[in-house]
């Protein structure tokens, strides 16, 4: 039996994050791990991720989760729009980041 390789543990890794505009409201995911927040603006919807994230991160060291909480399955409209911000020279209007988080610190934002 041979274990499962996961991209991400509770040592390191990076979820993809997207903060974007849907209708009258902002929407910011974690895609790997499945977290969606929102806010008022940009901003809120992304603080209010980066805390939840944190919180979910600091509960999965506490139990000693095994890896695959942190690899979900992602959202397929998510994944889509996080690639297309992604490979576009400019940001869509609607889409106000997309970028990694480092799992580490659960803070270090890295830009994609």
């Amino acid at each position: 039996m041979t274990m499962a390789k996961y991209k991400n543990t509770l040592q390191r890794g990076s979820v993809r994050i997207l903060v974007f505009r849907d209708t009258n409201a902002w929407y910011a995911a974690a895609l790997e791990f499945n977290i969606v927040e929102t806010g008022d603006t940009p901003q809120e919807a992304m603080l209010l991720l980066f805390e939840a994230v944190q919180g979910y991160l600091e509960s999965a060291k506490k139990i000693k989760a095994r890896p695959h909480i942190l690899n979900q399955l992602i959202n397929p409209e998510y994944g889509e729009k996080w690639d297309s911000s992604i490979k576009a020279k400019r940001q869509p209007e609607s889409v106000f980041f997309a970028g990694r988080m480092n799992v580490i610190s659960g803070r270090a934002l890295m830009p994609a």
